[in-house]
């Protein structure tokens, strides 16, 4: 515990919980993160097995709480930018629910969360586009 919320000790870091925004990370944006970023894990390691070069990843996290339920999230929509060449829209789209379906934390919130991901395509032309 310090004055304004509370310090976890990691193996490679501090991290700071706090509700207010100046003093640490917000709780409900641990839980956004580990989903978003255990999504994006998951979703690029199945890239790279299935030998997809990309030149860039992005996720965005959109999230929706109920006020009149103690701010419980109630939806997180994950965008997923995915940049580079000769890549394909359906091969991405089965890939990204097969990452959905393979997420330790997608699934330990699928009956509380609804988690929507969406697929952006920037198909790059030349090597120093990006």
């Amino acid at each position: 515990m310090k004055q304004h919320g509370f310090r976890t000790e990691l193996p490679h870091q501090t991290l700071d919980i706090d509700g207010n925004e100046l003093f640490g990370i917000r709780p409900y944006q641990l839980m956004v993160s580990s989903i978003a970023g255990c999504s994006a894990a998951v979703f690029r390691k199945i890239i790279e097995k299935q030998r997809i070069e990309l030149a860039d990843m992005e996720v965005e996290a959109e999230v929706e709480r109920d006020e009149l339920e103690a701010n419980r999230i109630t939806k997180i929509t994950l965008t997923f930018i995915v940049r580079g060449y000769h890549l394909d829209q359906g091969q991405l789209e089965k890939t990204l629910q097969l990452a959905h379906d393979n997420c330790s934390m997608v699934q330990t919130v699928k009956n509380s969360i609804e988690i929507e991901e969406r697929l952006e395509i920037v198909h790059l032309k030349h090597l120093n586009q990006y």
